[in-house]
């Protein structure tokens, strides 16, 4: 059974950074992270394959967070953070057969949910 643990959320001022980890209980899983703000719909961040090669990002990340994979944990290096980026960051992820080296996208149905991690950048 896949489990979810994710961590690095935080206070940060505009303009920092912050680090957020997610954790598999195994390695061959599409991850990626979402992220859902108060009165607002949930929204994709990014995605990265099983195997780490390959990544998407959404329209508002791009060019200032990076996601990565090291065998089971996946990481989102959130740089240049605005107050806009306040939201609960949740870990995602999908089994996938081992030759689909697809990254997690937007419009995938999700099959697991970490439990959420508050990022909470001030002005």
């Amino acid at each position: 059974q896949v489990q979810l643990v994710e961590s690095g959320g935080g206070l940060v001022q505009a303009g920092g950074s912050l680090r957020l980890s997610c954790t598999a209980s195994v390695r061959t899983y599409a991850m990626g992270w979402f992220r859902q703000a108060p009165w607002k719909e949930r929204e994709f961040v990014a995605g990265i394959s099983w195997s780490g090669g390959s990544t998407s990002y959404g329209d508002s990340t791009k060019g200032r967070f990076t996601i990565s994979k090291v065998k089971n944990t996946m990481f989102l290096q959130m740089n240049a953070l605005e107050p806009e980026d306040t939201a609960v960051y949740y870990c995602a992820a999908n089994m996938m057969d081992p030759f689909d080296t697809r990254p997690l996208e937007s419009n995938w149905r999700v099959q697991y949910w970490g439990q959420g991690t508050q990022v909470t950048v001030s002005s």
